[in-house]
């Protein structure tokens, strides 16, 4: 039985364990109200580290206080670092942001783009965010980026770049080259990309390529041979053209030198000329084979005129690279020329040479003379009669006589001469190495055959002759047209001292001498007219008083084109035509080529004022020519009384009944006319009275130096007054001074023309 006395204290220890239970469970209940504060400061600052949120250490327990100092310390070291982080990949960002290149921060999916990165999408660098890297590539190039994106996770970065196309929303898209690396971003790993564009790059490779194709395509296409070798003269390549060409396959061709393959001679006298590739090579140069090369394969079955050039290939440092050789088939083609070339320098009908070859001969045989290598002579041959067996039997005949001549020509002459068809019925020998004796002899043996040559057609019988002049070529001779011209000249007078004779040409013979300066106007003048090598000018005729409502304008005034091109005078070719009737010619020319003018508008002329037209005496009486130009007027757009003919003095005076029939018409139509060069016949003056003229042009040989008192100003005077006195208009042409203008207004002249008003002009 327990003590009653231990009662009262085993309740007093009780209640005591009880109140230090109890202290202890307020104390513990604080201390974890504390902890739990602690944990939750903890929570909160970690959460806001980067706002600089701290733990509370107020009413802790020094073993807490202390604790929670630490953590803070941990927390602004962890802050400093966030801040530092944060400042670098801002820095990062804006160099990114700056650069011209791609740059992508990404695992599989993108962490960070820059604006480069954006642009091809056409969206903002925030829309990129969160996809897939592979949603910015080609689906061709996604496996590509897939095996990059995994190596470079796993750790195998392999450092190399690669070419990838992005999608731009277009049929093209940008090229870029790119280049991963591993990092860390925000404290994990991911991989930083860097593309640089290449599209202009791509571009410039896709058309090289398509040119190296195009030309790869044209070179197998072409007709040409194109062979290339190696520095060391060896065949690299072969198109197909080359090999038809050399009848070589190109397999068998590679590795070996063209030399091995064909041979290159000349087709004359059938030397060799060599390899043209090795030359390039060694002088380093373009080599050509020339116009005569001939190319026989290795077999010789076949031989092929060729045209070919051997090219060096060379690098920007002038270092040779190789050679290309262009070769092109020209046996038809120069068969062709050969046939052609033939055909330019021969007659058709005779066989003989043209005048276009034998000038050439005849260039030739000047340029031996001068280099000391003997002389030469010249024969210019004209038929006589042959103008009659023309007419008689027709043109049939008469080639068949030119055709049996050229024959007896020939075999009176030696292999080394030239015998030549000029034209019509003229023939051309040219004796090389030949003594002025022996020509004479040789010509004198032609008009023998020639004359005792009888030509028979159907039932007639013709007798013929020829007419020779000759020529020595020597140093001292002219040009090609000179010694032409002078044989020519050598052969009329032949004709003129009897026909079927020979005459030597010489500088001396008075008459040879005319009619060679003639002879050469003759042939220009048929030239021109042939080929329309004149050509209209135009002089403007002033009035006096500057207030003139009629009468002419302007003269127009012919010239004529040399051989050369240069503008030549009427002065030096009118004796010429008229001498062989070619004026009417030239005339009609002239009236035709005015009245297109005028009509045209090429020649302006003022209200009821005319142009005029001279024509010469020889045209004037012609039977035909006052019809023709009636049909002209006909058929123009001018008004005849735009028209002016000038007819000379001397003309009218010659067939005075026909020009007043000629003017009588034609005036009548509304013509004007007036009398050219008047003055040289003033005795004549009554009976130029009765014509329908309008206007008198005073001769230019008194219409300078009018002086008072002087010849010329008393003569102008005369011919004004009785001008005036029968109620002519008076022209005083070719006036070049001032004082003789105001001496002419003076006078009483109408109209003046000259270099004074104005020189002639090309319409």
């Amino acid at each position: 039985m327990i003590e009653a006395w231990l009662i009262p204290l085993l309740a007093l220890a009780c209640s005591g364990f009880a109140f230090t239970c109890w202290l202890f469970w307020r104390r513990w209940r604080r201390y974890a109200r504390q902890v739990a504060a602690m944990h939750d400061d903890v929570v909160e600052s970690a959460e806001a580290a980067a706002f600089g949120k701290r733990i509370s250490r107020r009413d802790l327990p020094p073993e807490l206080d202390e604790l929670g100092g630490v953590i803070n310390k941990l927390f602004d070291a962890l802050a400093s670092k966030d801040a530092q982080m944060r400042q670098r990949e801002s820095l990062f960002q804006d160099l990114a942001n700056t650069v011209p290149d791609i740059v992508l921060v990404h695992r599989e999916r993108i962490i960070f783009a820059n604006g480069r990165a954006a642009e091809p999408m056409g969206l903002d660098p925030e829309q990129l965010i969160g996809r897939h890297v592979t949603d910015l590539v080609r689906p061709a190039y996604r496996s590509l980026v897939r095996k990059a994106i995994s190596s470079q996770l796993a750790d195998e970065d392999s450092g190399e770049s690669y070419e990838l196309q992005l999608i731009n929303g277009g049929d093209r898209g940008m090229w870029v080259d790119a280049v991963s690396t591993a990092i860390n971003y925000r404290g994990e790993q991911a991989i930083l990309t860097i593309g640089h564009d290449i599209s202009y790059r791509k571009s410039v490779e896709a058309a090289l390529g398509r040119s190296k194709r195009q030309a790869q395509f044209t070179l197998e296409s072409i007709g040409e041979g194109v062979i290339t070798a190696n520095t060391d003269g060896k065949i690299d390549y072969m198109n197909v053209a080359a090999e038809k060409l050399t009848g070589i396959p190109r397999s068998e061709s590679i590795g070996r030198r063209l030399g091995e393959i064909v041979k290159l001679v000349d087709e004359g006298d059938r030397r060799d000329l060599g390899d043209p590739i090795l030359r390039s090579l060694t002088d380093r140069r373009r080599v050509s084979m020339g116009s005569r090369a001939l190319m026989i394969t290795n077999g010789g079955d076949a031989e092929l005129s060729v045209e070919m050039t051997a090219s060096p290939i060379k690098g920007p440092d002038g270092s040779m690279g190789g050679v290309v050789v262009i070769m092109h088939d020209v046996t038809e083609m120069r068969g062709l020329a050969q046939q052609m070339s033939y055909q330019a320098a021969h007659d058709p009908l005779t066989g003989l040479i043209n005048r276009r070859e034998f000038e050439r001969r005849i260039e030739a045989s000047l340029h031996s003379v001068r280099d000391g290598e003997g002389s030469h002579v010249l024969c210019y041959l004209d038929l006589d009669r042959f103008k009659a067996v023309n007419d008689t039997c027709g043109h049939m005949a008469g080639d068949n006589l030119l055709r049996e001549i050229s024959a007896l020509i020939k075999d009176q002459v030696r292999e080394s001469d030239f015998v030549a068809r000029l034209g019509g019925d003229e023939f051309g020998m040219l004796l090389i190495g030949c003594p002025l004796t022996k020509a004479r002899q040789i010509a004198d043996d032609v008009i023998r055959s020639v004359r005792d040559y009888r030509f028979v057609w159907q039932d007639k019988i013709f007798t013929i002759g020829v007419s020779i002049g000759l020529v020595e070529i020597g140093k001292e001779s002219g040009t090609i047209k000179d010694i032409l011209s002078a044989a020519d000249s050598a052969c009329y007078v032949a004709k003129q001292r009897g026909r079927g004779q020979a005459h030597v040409y010489s500088a001396k013979d008075e008459v040879s001498a005319r009619q060679r300066g003639e002879i050469h106007w003759l042939g220009l003048l048929q030239s021109a007219l042939k080929e329309d090598q004149f050509e209209i000018y135009s002089q403007p005729i002033i009035s006096v008083s500057g207030s003139a409502n009629d009468g002419p304008s302007v003269e127009v005034l012919l010239r004529m084109q040399d051989e050369e091109g240069q503008i030549v005078m009427p002065k030096h070719f009118i004796k010429a035509a008229e001498r062989y009737q070619l004026m009417p010619s030239v005339d009609r020319w002239m009236v035709q080529a005015t009245l297109a003018a005028v009509g045209q508008g090429a020649i302006r002329l003022p209200e009821g004022r005319s142009c005029t037209i001279n024509l010469s005496g020889q045209t004037l009486g012609e039977a035909t020519f006052l019809e023709f130009v009636v049909d002209c007027l006909d058929h123009s757009q001018v008004d005849p009384g735009q028209v002016c003919f000038e007819i000379s003095e001397t003309a009218v005076m010659s067939d005075l009944e026909h020009a007043r029939r000629f003017v009588g018409v034609l005036h009548g139509m509304g013509c004007e006319f007036g009398l050219d060069d008047f003055g040289r016949g003033i005795g004549s003056f009554t009976s130029l009275q009765d014509l329908s003229i309008d206007f008198l042009k005073i001769d230019g040989a008194y219409t300078h130096d009018l002086v008072p008192e002087s010849l010329n100003h008393q003569v102008v005077t005369a011919i004004t007054r009785l001008a005036k006195t029968v109620g002519f208009k008076v022209i005083a042409e070719q006036v070049e001074e001032q004082a003789d203008f105001d001496a002419l207004r003076d006078i009483g002249v109408d109209f003046v023309q000259g270099y004074y008003v104005q020189r002639p002009e090309k319409l």
